[in-house]
């Protein structure tokens, strides 16, 4: 328990500044319109390749032994390549509703005039 305490009172700036970002966060979140949510969240994860970076460091840097460091790592680049994925697959949905739709091309159209 004394480890404990004395862990939040060296990291006690870092832990107000994680309250404060969950506090602005759902602010921020919370006024933005529905009309907007779609691409913001698209773009977010898209962002996430950082996550993926990220693992692959951890993975590289990860004593061979140590199982529980490559299994997260591994599981951080599959779950961080889903989520990127992801994000490229809902913004080309959400550009695809502005692109403008061919109609196809009708053979008898030309044939009326003879008739």
């Amino acid at each position: 328990m004394n480890s404990f305490l004395s862990w939040i009172t060296t990291n006690q700036q870092m832990i107000y500044i994680v309250i404060l970002m969950i506090f602005v966060g759902i602010e921020v979140i919370g006024r933005v319109p529905s009309v907007l949510h779609t691409p913001l969240m698209s773009g977010a994860n898209a962002i996430h390749g950082v996550v993926i970076i990220g693992a692959i460091i951890v993975m590289g840097k990860a004593e061979p032994g140590n199982y529980l460091a490559l299994m997260l790592g591994f599981l951080a680049v599959i779950l961080g390549t889903l989520n990127v994925v992801g994000g490229f697959v809902v913004t080309d949905r959400m550009l695809e509703m502005f692109r403008k739709k061919e109609k196809p091309l009708n053979p008898l159209r030309g044939l009326r005039s003879f008739l």
